[in-house]
């Protein structure tokens, strides 16, 4: 494979595309609102109108307003379908030829599709993810060429500092520092492993560009491999992604095939493999020491750093630990140059971000903005405000976030803006409440999923957050006093600065963050008679709840 062979593919697949394609969202949202029989209708009428020459029916990626699947697009006419069924899906084809269009249209050209930028999503709704060649034929692959063919190691790594990016999975490290890091380090050999772990409730961000894009996390890993000295990769995803993980897998023998992926890399002596490593589902393999040890065929539980993963991290060898959204961003950067990134969102956090925007809002699904847009402009005007009332909060971060207030949606999305008022940006999961919300019951919702996912090994998290937990739950319950309020934020900053990993040390940031901009709620909820009492709450041995070791 060379870069004529690459134009080949991509030029063959633009001139086999008829005049008009119809595009269906094949996604797990729209999947499970029963897509794959629209598509099938689709394709069905499309051959009974005799129009097989001139028109295809296609499965594609995400196409963002998930509430409103299954999305049906037509191109290049620009018209859009929200809700199509098997019953509607026949007159989008009828309408080609003038026919009446049952179907519901929605507008392409509606706040929120026009007030988002598309760089991770570029391709998410426009190819099919299951075809090498549709990515080919939207540039993929190009940055590939362009990293191991034009450019040094060094000057890939120089490339991916200068843009800015900062690790998108959470706590936004620079990526080119870590990159820099881990090719510096010694090794026998070194590894590259793709985050694909995402467990936070509400998020799938990943999961939709796993499902809608594969190729381009394939291909920034592959960059990611040349520029530190890797040859061997690794995707762990979360076994409940059973859509991403087929189309992954699909597209690496693609690209294995084609010489994309594998042994000498378009012709040179670069090498490098990809492989699928399926998680079971456990929240604290999110945390690359427990993530790591999950690959290697080991209980999936954090260990302490130093050293870190750069260092010594699978097998002990210098290891590059990225989330999906942070490879995805690469191809881009190589292929249009780092000061293209460095030039959207802010000075300190460049780029983009994808963020899954849900809960009581009007539009809900996939949302990518520049960093630094305010949280008002997404929720409000993307996401259109919540239905029938107004929004009382937002959660950003997760479980690891923070509970926003209404007064403060004008602050801008980015590392540092979210840090100074008590929340985080996480992954990018986005939850809107209204009035109806009861923040004191989100606080303790969160506690009991960080409680459940605990892995147990610290004491700290094992203990502190089941008597976290029950201590919310007494402060719903209406039978906590006052000291149990200073008990209970006592106890956030313990488990928050003793935990051993991010799963504790991140675990009381919903309480924290309700404590404090909604403490009158809390307030409200204590008994009178119980003011003065001390705190008498069934006692949690080291070894959890029943004083077993779990």
């Amino acid at each position: 494979m060379d870069l004529a062979d690459l134009r080949a593919i991509a030029d063959a697949e633009r001139a086999a595309r008829p005049p008009a394609e119809i595009r269906c969202c094949t996604a797990a949202g729209c999947a499970s609102a029963d897509a794959p029989a629209v598509l099938a209708t689709l394709k069905t009428a499309v051959a009974a109108a005799g129009l097989g020459d001139r028109v295809r029916a296609v499965g594609v990626g995400c196409m963002r307003l998930c509430s409103q699947g299954p999305l049906v697009a037509v191109e290049p006419a620009g018209a859009l379908y929200q809700k199509v069924t098997t019953e509607s899906a026949g007159s989008v084809v009828a309408g080609l030829t003038g026919g009446a269009v049952t179907a519901e249209p929605l507008d392409p050209r509606a706040p929120f599709f026009a007030r988002q930028s598309s760089v991770v999503l570029e391709n998410s709704g426009r190819i099919e993810p299951e075809r090498v060649e549709s990515y080919v034929a939207a540039d993929g692959y190009l940055g590939l060429y362009r990293a191991v063919r034009e450019m040094t190691p060094a000057e890939v790594v120089a490339a991916v500092t200068a843009s800015g990016l900062r690790g998108r999975g959470g706590a936004g490290y620079p990526t080119g520092v870590k990159w820099a890091t881990v090719a510096k380090n010694p090794g026998e050999r070194k590894y590259v492993v793709c985050n694909a772990d995402e467990g936070d409730p509400g998020a799938f961000m990943n999961r939709s560009v796993l499902e809608s894009d594969p190729h381009k996390v394939l291909e920034g890993m592959a960059v990611a491999g040349y520029a530190v000295g890797a040859a061997q990769g690794y995707v762990y995803c979360r076994g409940e992604y059973p859509l991403a993980i087929d189309r992954l897998t699909t597209a690496i023998k693609q690209a294995t095939k084609l010489g994309l992926l594998g042994t000498h890399v378009f012709g040179t002596p670069f090498d490098f493999r990809i492989d699928v490593r399926i998680g079971a589902g456990a929240f604290v393999c999110g945390e690359e020491t427990a993530l790591m040890a999950s690959i290697m065929g080991g209980r999936g539980t954090p260990t302490p750093r130093p050293p870190y993963p750069a260092e010594s991290g699978l097998w002990g060898m210098p290891t590059l630990l990225n989330n999906v959204e942070t490879f995805a961003n690469v191809p881009r950067i190589v292929r249009d140059g780092p000061e293209w990134f460095a030039a959207l969102g802010t000075p300190t956090s460049p780029g983009t971000k994808v963020f899954c925007l849900t809960g009581k809002v009007a539009n809900t699904g996939l949302v990518e903005v520049p960093l630094g847009t305010p949280l008002r402009t997404i929720v409000e005007g993307i996401g259109g405000g919540a239905p029938g009332g107004t929004i009382k909060a937002v959660q950003t971060g997760g479980p690891s976030g923070g509970c926003v207030p209404a007064e403060l949606l004008d602050t801008p999305v980015d590392y540092e803006s979210l840090g100074t008022i008590g929340s985080i940006m996480g992954s990018g999961g986005m939850i809107v409440m209204d009035q109806t919300s009861d923040m004191v019951d989100v606080a303790r919702y969160f506690m009991e999923f960080c409680m459940d996912e605990s892995c147990g090994k610290c004491v700290p998290c094992r203990a502190g957050t089941v008597q976290l937990h029950r201590l919310l739950s007494r402060v719903l319950d209406g039978t906590a006093g006052a000291e149990e309020m200073e008990r209970l934020e006592a106890l956030c900053h313990m488990v928050k600065d003793t935990s051993l990993c991010g799963l504790g040390q991140t675990a009381p940031n919903p309480t924290l963050s309700t404590l404090r901009y909604f403490r009158r709620e809390y307030e409200a909820k204590l008994h009178p008679g119980t003011r003065a009492q001390r705190l008498r709450l069934p006692m949690v041995s080291a070894n959890g709840p029943g004083g077993h070791a779990p």
